[in-house]
Parts: structure tokens; C-alpha cells; sequence
């Protein structure tokens, strides 16, 4: 083992470097970008942190940490690597109360002492591979991140070729590469572990347990702030820029996708429906945010690399949250199964909306009896490696002919299953609406019956007579 650095002479850390964090904070960045920590951050395994008395939100972010082995500048990223000389656990903790104080800079909200825990062993970089580390952090005992190397945005080499091209790296130096989905709130009471692994070799669990602080700030500062956005961003239940709310989740469940359908042709989006599928709970109303799955044909050599073990299909199940929809692109290929009855399972109990493939469904009855709907291709009993090899986890995709973004909107119910476009949700709910309810004014006379000439579409006489049936409602 190489030695862990006791004060780093810089902390540089990366803002998203997951594929699954990006996927939940609504963006994909095209380049790498960075805020530094101070070396008075750092802390060992087992060192009590304070949450600083007077805030609420305490964020934890179990992250793979780079030592820095000797000096880098203007280093390429192949030969990045060979500067390095270990991998250990991190935890880049910060206090969400604070953020609106940094302008952008996370001093306050993320460089309190104690606010990087390291450790508690090193793994030497010349032992590992550096594209087949996994990271995980539990939450008292529960597992609430999991993630694998494969799952970066950023190689390792190219985030040290980046920052050396400006910044000489010096030994010591500590890269935070970023922190995948999961990452949330820790109270006074909580332990927090994060770990590193790699077959045959651990940095054993870093653990920070949290107490309460009892030093207030003092006037001559900003202080503490928390508001439903910082609560939403710090426990993860939103996405940057669009918030699926219980209103507007009510709305979209209020109408049917065959409206949905019609607006959003109105606005020229025509090929937003998944197309060819069945569901498992044809009278359940399915609405989310999607996270999407990619599988690539069946290769015995990628298969053998890719296909075993805790693979892209399991990460994107456990990385599933509340109101998340599960989105699999399987080619239409239904000659096996892309999802069966303990990986559903899962992901009704991570709180997950619902599943939906292009693809088929193994366990098919028991998939059924469960309460998430599932939207599929049709029944195979044969198991995921006959047809496919599980590849990349929210990535934009192609599923039922129709391309899906992480993010998207996802509803459906008995006539099919929709993508819509975040920006479009709103407008496109309450044309929506203002349908149904003129189309139920229209049965209503067709009922009485009233000829559907003029009537269906409305022409100017009816449409006065439809505002009068409005204000009388």
C-alpha cells in the first residue's frame, strides 16, 4: 500500500463525473470541470464530523480519490496514469445551507474541516485497473451508492491530462473524480462509509460518523439558508431545471396518452411514442423520469467482459430511485428476457415508477403480480445473455422506435407509453387538459343527440356555447 497524505497540498475536486449523477441533475457536461477544497478538509477513517450548528443539510458524496505520485504538467492523457500512485476512499461532504454564500465556488459549503474524510487505505495505481474499480457508500448499514468505473464520464488519465495543462499536480495532490447517483443527507446520529474495491483488493470502509454542532456562526458571515430547492438538490429527488412535482405528476395522470399524443403532435413532436409494447398492470397509470439501459447484440467476447457479475443491468436497477422509470433499449429483439422477477422486485423496492423494454420479460406471471407496471415486448423464458450484452447506463437511447433522453418524461396506460420532452411538460399537460374537457362537453351533446357536424371540431356557435357550459362549471 502507498501512504495516504495527511495534508494534501491541494484538493481539486470534479463536479459530475457520472454518467448516473448527471443523469439526476439533468445535465451532461461536455468537458470536465473542477473547484478545489482546502487541505484542512481532509480527515481520517473514524473522525466524528460536526454538522455546523444552525444548518439542515449535511450532503455526503462517496467518491474515488487520486494521489497525486510525483509531478505532472502537461502530461497526455495516456501517460497520466503513471502519475498517480494510489487510489483511496473519499467522502466530499457539504452543507447545501451554504451554497447560496459561495457563488460558485464551494468554499464555505464544501471546505469545513472535516468535510473530506480520506482513506483508510490506499490501493497502489500500479496494482489496479484503473477501468474496473467500484465505489460503494452505505448509509447506517444501507447500501445507497454502488457504482463501477465503467459508469464515469471521465477517464481517470484525462481528468490528471486536464488539470495538469494549467496546473502543475504535485505529489500529495489529492482529484476527487466525482460521485455517482445517491448521494444525500446525513443527520447527527448517522454513519456514513464509503469504500473502494477491486477484485482481490479494498481500502477498507472509510466511516465518518456525524454529531451535532454546538458553535453557532457569528453575525460578520453569511449565514445558513435552506430552501425547497436546496432540500430537493441535497436529498436528490430533482433534477437541475425541471421538477416532476405531485401537481403536476396529478395533472399528467389526469388525462390519457392518447390526448398527451395529439399535443404534443400539435408541436411537432411525432415521433415520441414507444410503440409495440404490452404492460404487466394494464390498469395502472405509469408517470416518471426516465433512466435509461442500453444493450448492444449478443458478443461472446464482450459478454464475457461485460456480462457477468454485478453488470450495467443490475448497476441501473440498484441505482433506480422514487418516480424513476427504467428505460431499456433491447433493439426489439424478444428472443430472451431483458428483466425478470427479482430485478423488477428491485426496483418496485427502490421506489422505482416502472419498466419499460422494448425487449421481452422473463418470470412474466411473477413480474405481473407485482405492484410497478411493467411495459414490454412480449414473454421469453431464456435469460439475458442469449440475445445481449448489458452496456451503458443513462445514455440517450432508442426504445420501441422512439429516442429517449435520461430525463425525459415517461406516461402511459392502457393505449401506450409516451417520451416527453422536460421543457414541454407543462404546456403540453394543460392543452392537454383544456382537450378532455371540451371533448367531454362534445360527447355530451352527441349523447343529447346533436349531429357532430360543426360540433366535432367545434365550430365559433359551438364554442359559445361551450364557454357558457364552462362558466356554469
Amino acid at each position: 500500500m502507498t501512504s495516504l497524505p495527511q495534508r494534501p497540498g491541494k484538493i481539486i475536486a470534479l463536479h459530475i463525473g457520472y454518467r448516473s449523477r448527471a443523469a439526476q441533475r439533468g445535465r451532461l457536461p461536455e468537458q470536465p470541470s473542477y473547484f478545489l477544497k482546502p487541505p484542512t478538509s481532509v480527515a481520517a477513517s473514524g473522525a466524528v464530523l460536526e454538522r455546523p450548528a444552525g444548518t439542515e443539510l449535511l450532503g455526503f458524496e462517496g467518491e474515488i480519490a487520486l494521489v497525486i505520485g510525483r509531478t505532472a504538467r502537461r502530461v497526455t492523457p495516456e501517460e497520466a496514469w503513471s502519475y498517480v500512485s494510489g487510489v483511496t476512499a473519499a467522502n466530499d461532504f457539504g452543507v447545501y445551507d451554504l451554497r447560496y454564500a459561495d457563488k460558485g465556488s464551494n468554499l464555505r459549503s464544501k471546505g469545513g474541516d472535516g468535510f473530506t474524510p480520506l482513506g483508510p487505505a490506499v490501493l497502489p495505481a500500479a496494482d489496479v485497473d484503473p477501468s474496473a474499480l467500484r465505489l460503494r457508500t452505505w448509509l447506517n448499514g444501507e447500501l445507497v451508492q454502488e457504482d463501477t468505473t465503467a459508469g464515469l464520464l471521465f477517464g481517470f488519465g484525462r481528468l490528471v491530462a486536464d488539470l495538469s495543462q494549467l496546473i502543475t499536480l504535485e505529489p500529495g495532490d489529492v482529484v476527487l473524480t466525482g460521485t455517482p447517483a445517491g448521494a444525500s443527507v446525513a443527520v447527527p446520529g448517522d454513519v456514513v462509509e464509503v469504500e473502494v474495491d477491486t477484485p482481490g483488493r479494498t481500502t477498507g470502509k472509510l466511516v465518518t460518523p456525524i454529531a451535532e454542532g454546538t458553535v453557532p456562526f457569528g453575525p460578520f458571515g453569511a449565514l445558513p439558508r435552506a430552501d425547497e430547492k436546496q432540500r430537493a438538490d441535497a436529498y436528490g429527488t430533482t433534477e437541475a431545471g425541471f421538477e416532476l412535482t405531485p401537481e403536476l405528476r396529478e395533472k399528467l395522470e389526469s388525462v390519457g396518452t392518447a390526448t398527451l399524443s395529439a399535443q404534443l403532435r400539435k408541436r411537432g413532436c411525432n415521433a415520441v411514442s414507444i410503440d409495440g409494447l404490452t404492460s404487466t398492470r394494464p390498469g395502472t397509470r405509469l408517470t416518471g423520469r426516465a433512466r435509461t439501459l442500453r444493450y448492444l447484440p449478443y458478443r461472446e467476447d464482450l459478454f464475457r467482459e461485460h456480462g457477468g457479475g454485478y453488470n450495467a443491468q443490475k448497476r441501473a436497477i440498484d441505482s433506480l430511485g422514487p418516480g424513476d422509470v427504467l428505460v431499456m433499449e433491447a433493439r426489439g429483439e424478444r428472443g430472451t428476457g431483458t428483466v425478470g422477477d427479482i430485478l423488477a422486485l428491485r426496483a418496485q423496492v427502490r421506489g422505482a415508477a416502472g419498466i419499460v423494454t422494448d425487449g421481452g420479460v422473463r418470470d412474466l406471471a411473477a413480474v405481473s403480480a407485482l405492484a410497478i407496471p411493467a411495459y414490454h415486448a412480449g414473454p421469453h423464458p431464456a435469460v439475458l445473455g442469449r440475445r445481449h450484452v448489458p452496456w451503458d447506463v443513462d445514455v440517450a437511447i432508442a426504445c420501441g422506435g422512439a429516442a429517449v433522453c435520461p430525463g425525459d418524461v415517461i406516461v402511459g396506460d392502457g393505449d401506450g407509453v409516451l417520451v416527453i420532452p422536460p421543457d414541454l411538460v407543462e404546456e403540453v399537460v394543460d392543452a392537454a387538459i383544456e382537450q378532455e374537457r371540451q371533448e367531454t362537453f362534445i360527447a355530451e351533446q352527441v349523447a343529447a343527440g346533436e349531429r357532430v357536424e360543426g360540433l366535432y371540431p367545434m365550430d365559433e356557435h359551438w364554442r359559445g356555447r361551450y364557454a357558457a357550459w364552462r362558466a356554469k362549471r
